[in-house]
């Protein structure tokens, strides 16, 4: 049952990201281009996600466990650090660069559009790069 609910939601995410046009780089591009032809679509659809989340969490917290699980797992670092700022900044640059985030261009690998493509294997790329990086960096000392 959890696999069919996990699906469902991620078909009604990718609809809504569809139905948004956020799948389309230039739209979201034209977001970020303030001097320009600024599109301001994307904050319309970041409110709406980010009022539909808030309502989302109070009702799911009104329960004492999820439905699926034997207890919430929620991020316990409490902390703003360097990884963390680093990895927004290079993930807001990428945004900007590309015109697709990674919630974007999974929706978007369905429409074969070329840059969709490309887009996501750099992603997957940069990931199998990053988590190499983080191994090499922050493993631990062998005594």
């Amino acid at each position: 049952m959890r696999i069919i609910v996990v699906f469902a939601i991620g078909i009604i995410f990718g609809l809504g990201i569809t139905i948004s046009g956020m799948i389309n780089p230039a739209k979201v591009l034209n977001f970020f281009d303030i001097a320009g032809s600024w599109d301001p679509s994307l904050l319309f659809v970041m409110f709406a996600a980010m009022f539909t989340a808030m309502a989302g969490y109070k009702l799911v917290f009104l329960r004492k466990r999820p439905l699926f699980d034997t207890k919430f797992r929620l991020p316990e670092a409490k902390t703003i650090d360097r990884r963390l700022i680093g990895g927004s900044a290079l993930f807001g640059v990428g945004w900007g660069i590309a015109g697709f985030c990674p919630g974007g261009a999974v929706p978007a690998l369905g429409t074969g559009r070329t840059e969709a493509i490309v887009f996501f294997a750099a992603l997957v790329i940069g990931i199998i790069f990053a988590r190499t990086l983080q191994n090499f960096i922050f493993r631990p000392a062998t005594t």
